[in-house]
């Protein structure tokens, strides 16, 4: 899974929120394609073959541990090189081991759960979310009405999924919005 766009430009030189401007290849969400679906706030992984993966960001000039399999090139940018790793018998795992309680189709998921990037999601026990699990059908698509939208609402943001698979986000956090502040 490759890293997904943002639907807005971001001020990279100053307070690095989101002005009112569509990054170039998102333009297709403001022309109404696509689902908007909730972003849920957790890490992702990916399932194929009866294999759960977790995301590994090679950074800058490190060298990607055994078993790394490349999502993309790396950004030509920051180096970041995301990717996937086989989830695996150790400690780092654990979390990744106790939501696999059935069987999953292969595809992406959010894992979130009480060790999770704090659990904003709220989830008693560890679990994998499906992406695209939750479509937002009341979910607007303009500026204004996105901020508007997410201050309204305690989520982390919004995917928005096109049927050819591109995917473009967006954030609370990328218009200086704190989750749950409404």
């Amino acid at each position: 899974m490759k890293k997904t766009v943002s639907l807005f430009a971001r001020n990279y030189e100053g307070d690095r929120l989101v002005r009112n401007e569509v990054v170039p290849g998102a333009e297709w969400v403001m022309a109404g394609e696509g689902v908007a679906t909730r972003k849920f706030d957790g890490t992702c992984c990916l399932m194929r073959g009866g294999v759960l993966y977790k995301r590994y960001d090679a950074k800058a000039g490190k060298v990607p541990p055994p078993g790394f399999e490349p999502a993309q090139e790396p950004d030509a940018l920051t180096g970041h090189w995301p990717g996937w790793l086989p989830v695996a018998d150790g400690p780092d795992d654990a979390r990744h081991r106790e939501a696999m309680t059935q069987a999953l189709a292969d595809g992406t998921y959010e894992l979130c759960g009480p060790k999770v990037q704090g659990n904003p999601e709220k989830f008693a026990r560890h679990i994998l979310v499906r992406h695209g699990k939750d479509v937002l059908a009341d979910c607007p698509r303009s500026f204004d009405a996105l901020r508007v939208y997410l201050c309204d609402r305690d989520i982390e943001g919004v995917v928005w999924h096109h049927e050819d698979g591109r995917m473009v986000k967006i954030k609370g956090k990328d218009f200086g919005l704190k989750r749950g502040s409404a």
